[in-house]
C-alpha cells in the first residue's frame, strides 16, 4: 500500500485489524478445543512467530505502489509468512482462515499470472484442513465455499488490478499530453514575443536608423559644396537619434510609442507626417470626422502602421507626396496611407514562411519582405483588416480599419 495514499492506509488499517481478529480468535480456538498437551506449547510459539512475522513485513517489506513491480524484499516476506502459516496449519487447523487477509495484505501485489495458483493453492489448503478436521456428515460447503470466496476475492483484485493499470496509462497519458500542450504554448508565446519585437525593431528603430543614414549619406554629399544644408541634414539626423532613444527606452519598458504618451492619435499623426515630410517627399496628415475614446493599443497600432507603411514609402516607391488619412465614422475608426509611387503587385509579394528561430528569411532579390507581413500582423491583433490596392505606376494605398466596438467586446472582462 501507499502510505502516502490516504484510502491505502485506510484499507491497510481494515486488512490489518482483520488479520489480528482471526489470529486471536484462531488462537482461542485452539486452546479451547484443539490444544493437544504434548505440541500447545510449540503452536503457541508458532501463532507468535506468525504473528512476529507478519507484523515486521508489513512495515519492512511495504507493498509497492499500484503498477510497480514487488521487491525482493516484499517477495521474501510474502514466502517466510506463507510457509509459517503451512506449519502452522498442519500444527493447529484453527488458524485456517488466518490466510484471508494475507491474500489480500499480499498477494494481490504478484502478477497475476503468479498471485492467481498461489492463491488456488492456498485455497487448496484451507479445504484440505477442512476436511480433515471434519466429523460427520460431508459438507460440501466445506470444498465449495472457499473455493468460491477466494475466485470471487482473486477476481476481484485482477479487476482491480488491470482498471488501476489502464488509469494509470490513461494519466500518463494525460500528463504527457498537458506536458507537451505546455511545451506548444510556449513555443508560441516565445514566436509571438519575437514576431512582436520584430515588428517594433522594424518601425521604430529600423525606420530611425535608415533616415539617419540617408540624412547622413546627403550631409556628405553636400559637405563642401553646401554647408549649411550639410549642417541642417546632421541636425535632422540628431533629432531622429533622439526620438530612436526615446523609443528605445520606452520600447525596453514596453510602453506605448513616445507619441502617444502625451498627445492624441491625431496630433501624433499630424507629427508623424511634419517629420517624414521633406526634401523629395511631402507627407500630409488629414482627419475626417471626430475622434472619440480609443482604446491605446489600437493607438499604439494604428500609428506602428503608419510609421511602417511610411517607412515603405521613402525606401520602395519613389514616391514626392503621401497622405496621412484618419476616418472616424460611428464606432468604427480607419487610417489610409496612400503614395504616389511606383506601386506594385500585391499579389506577386507573398509572405515568407518564418524559420526555425522564428525569423525571416530574406527574398530571392534581397529584400526584407517584414514591413507589410508585420503591418498585417498589428491590424489583426488591434481587432482591425488591413488591405492594400496598388498598380505600378499608379501609387499604392494601405488601409486598416478597426471597429471598435468589436474591440471592447474582446477586451471586455
Amino acid at each position: 500500500m501507499d502510505r502516502n495514499d490516504p484510502d491505502g492506509r485506510w484499507l491497510g488499517v481494515v486488512m490489518d485489524a482483520a488479520f489480528f481478529l482471526l489470529l486471536g480468535s484462531s488462537l482461542v480456538r485452539f486452546l479451547s478445543r484443539d490444544q493437544d498437551g504434548a505440541r500447545t506449547a510449540w503452536v503457541v510459539v508458532l501463532f507468535t512467530v506468525f504473528c512476529l512475522v507478519y507484523v515486521i513485513g508489513r512495515w519492512s517489506a511495504p507493498a509497492p505502489r499500484p503498477g510497480a513491480r514487488p521487491t525482493a524484499r516484499h517477495l521474501a516476506w510474502l514466502g517466510v509468512v506463507s510457509s509459517v502459516w503451512i506449519v502452522l496449519l498442519a500444527l493447529a487447523p484453527s488458524a485456517t482462515w488466518c490466510v484471508m487477509p494475507l491474500l489480500f495484505a499480499g498477494l494481490h501485489t504478484l502478477p497475476a499470472r503468479i498471485g492467481v495458483p498461489v492463491a488456488a493453492g492456498l485455497t487448496a489448503l484451507i479445504v484440505a484442513s477442512q476436511l480433515r478436521t471434519a466429523d460427520g456428515t460431508f459438507n460440501p460447503n466445506m470444498v465449495v465455499a472457499p473455493f468460491a470466496l477466494g475466485a470471487v476475492a482473486t477476481a476481484v483484485l485482477v479487476h482491480l488490478q488491470r482498471q488501476s493499470a489502464r488509469q494509470r496509462a490513461l494519466i500518463d497519458d494525460l500528463v504527457r499530453t498537458r506536458r507537451d500542450l505546455a511545451a506548444t504554448e510556449r513555443r508560441a508565446g516565445t514566436l509571438a514575443e519575437r514576431q512582436r519585437l520584430s515588428g517594433e525593431i522594424h518601425d521604430t528603430l529600423a525606420q530611425g536608423l535608415s533616415s539617419q543614414q540617408m540624412l547622413l549619406q546627403a550631409a556628405d554629399r553636400v559637405w563642401r559644396a553646401d554647408p549649411a544644408a550639410a549642417r541642417e541634414h546632421v541636425r535632422g539626423a540628431a533629432g531622429i537619434t533622439a526620438r530612436s532613444l526615446t523609443e528605445a527606452r520606452r520600447f525596453v519598458h514596453d510602453l506605448a510609442p513616445a507619441d502617444l504618451a502625451e498627445h492624441t492619435l491625431a496630433e501624433a499623426l499630424g507629427a508623424l507626417a511634419e517629420r517624414e515630410s521633406g526634401p523629395g517627399l511631402g507627407v500630409v496628415f488629414r482627419l475626417d470626422g471626430a475622434t472619440g475614446p480609443v482604446p491605446e493599443r489600437v493607438d499604439a497600432a494604428l500609428l506602428r502602421i503608419a510609421q511602417g507603411a511610411l517607412a515603405n514609402v521613402r525606401e520602395h516607391s519613389a514616391a514626392t507626396r503621401a497622405v496621412l488619412t484618419l476616418t472616424c465614422v460611428d464606432d468604427q475608426i480607419s487610417l489610409d496611407i496612400a503614395d504616389n509611387g511606383r506601386g506594385f503587385d500585391p499579389g506577386a509579394v507573398q509572405p515568407r514562411a518564418p524559420g526555425a528561430d522564428g525569423s525571416r528569411a530574406p527574398g530571392a532579390d534581397g529584400s526584407r519582405g517584414h514591413g507589410l507581413p508585420a503591418m498585417r500582423i498589428r491590424a489583426r491583433q488591434s481587432g482591425g483588416v488591413l488591405t492594400v490596392e496598388s498598380t505600378k505606376g499608379e501609387g499604392t494605398v494601405v488601409s486598416v480599419a478597426v471597429t471598435l466596438h468589436d474591440v471592447a467586446r474582446e477586451t471586455a472582462p
